[in-house]
C-alpha cells in the first residue's frame, strides 16, 4: 500500500471542492464584535417580558462558581417601571459632557441583578459570567445592552420591593449607535470617546495581552 494512500482517499471523498460546510448562526467572534456597550436606543422598539425571559434563560445553562447559583433577576419593562428606574442611574462616565442617555434614546427595559448571599469574589465571578452571557444572547436576538454599575442600589431595592440588594443593572433595547474598535497598545489610553457620531472603543492588541 502506498504511503500516501490515506491522503489520496481523503482527497477523493472529503477533499477540496467536494464538501461545502454550511455554518448555522453566528460565530462567537461575530457575537463578541457586535456586542458593544450601548447607551442610545430606539424608543419605538418595545422590549417584551418574553424577550427578557429568553435573555435570563441563559443563566440556567452557564457555569457558576462552586455551582452556588445565587443570582436572581428582576425583569423591568416599559409597563412595570423602567421610566422610574432611569433617574436612579448614570451612563457614560467618560463622556459627562453628553449627559447620556440623550433624551429620546433612553433604554426602556432592564434586568436587575441580585444575589441571595452577600457579595463576594465568588458572587462576582458568577455575576460577570451571567452578564456577558446575557449580553451575547441579546446580540444573537438583534438587541443591545449596557452593564450599569452606577446606580442607587438602596432606592432601586425599595422601588421594586426586592428581597435582595441589587448588584448590577443590565439595560436592554434596540441600539441606534455606531461603533468602531480601535486597536491600541497596553500603555495607551483606554478611554472610549465619540468621533463624528461614532463611538470609538480602544481595545488592547493581542500581542500586548500575552505575557
Amino acid at each position: 500500500m502506498a504511503d500516501n494512500y490515506l491522503e489520496k482517499r481523503y482527497e477523493e471523498t472529503l477533499g477540496k471542492g467536494k464538501i461545502k460546510v454550511r455554518r448555522i448562526g453566528h460565530t462567537v467572534d461575530e457575537l463578541l464584535l457586535k456586542n458593544r456597550s450601548t447607551r442610545g436606543y430606539n424608543k419605538a422598539y418595545v422590549v417584551s417580558q418574553a424577550e427578557l425571559e429568553r435573555i435570563v434563560g441563559v443563566c440556567t445553562k452557564i457555569p457558576s462558581a462552586c455551582n452556588q447559583q445565587v443570582l436572581r433577576f428582576k425583569l423591568v419593562t416599559r409597563d412595570n417601571g423602567a421610566d422610574r428606574l432611569l433617574p436612579l442611574l448614570r451612563m457614560g462616565a467618560a463622556l459627562p459632557e453628553l449627559h447620556l442617555p440623550i433624551a429620546g434614546t433612553e433604554p426602556e427595559a432592564f434586568i436587575i441583578c441580585c444575589s441571595t448571599t452577600k457579595e463576594s469574589p465568588l458572587v462576582d465571578v458568577d455575576l460577570g459570567i451571567a452578564l456577558q452571557s446575557m449580553l451575547l444572547k441579546m446580540t444573537e436576538m438583534g438587541l443591545q445592552g449596557l452593564v450599569i454599575g452606577a446606580f442607587n442600589r438602596t432606592q432601586t431595592q425599595e422601588l421594586f420591593e426586592l428581597p435582595y440588594l441589587p448588584l448590577m443593572l443590565l439595560a436592554v433595547g434596540k441600539g441606534i449607535e455606531r461603533f468602531e474598535i480601535k486597536p491600541i497598545h497596553a500603555n495607551e489610553s483606554h478611554a472610549y470617546y465619540r468621533e463624528n457620531g461614532v463611538h470609538v472603543v480602544p481595545k488592547v492588541m493581542l500581542q500586548d495581552l500575552i505575557l
